[in-house]
């Protein structure tokens, strides 16, 4: 999988290949109340919920990369990410969401 552990664990980073360009995806505080504010359905305590539970959609990944990107920098919109080629596919992104989630919200062991 693409998702790639060089990103900093200790500062809530993950890295992700999309275009053929490596990305740095942080959850910053203004990425997760920027989170908050899009999602759809319910709090970030429901979004975690629902990542733990396997009952996450698609649109909570998306959501999710989206933040990431946006709190490492990235000034695209989610509508950018409708043509882009994710190194690892659907797998590699549910992959990198939910380690988002995990590094913004738990130490790394």
């Amino acid at each position: 999988m693409e998702v790639s552990q060089s990103g900093n664990p200790w500062a809530g980073e993950v890295a992700l290949v999309i275009d053929g360009q490596r990305y740095v995806l942080k959850l910053t505080l203004g990425a997760l109340a920027e989170l908050e504010a899009g999602l759809q359905s319910g709090t970030l305590i429901e979004l975690v919920e629902r990542f733990e539970s396997g009952g996450f959609s698609t649109r909570d990944v998306l959501a999710l990369i989206v933040a990431g990107l946006r709190g490492g920098g990235w000034q695209g919109r989610a509508a950018d990410l409708a043509q882009a080629e994710i190194a690892g596919g659907p797998m590699a992104a549910t992959r990198a969401a939910a380690e988002l989630l995990v590094r913004a919200f738990a130490v790394p062991e």
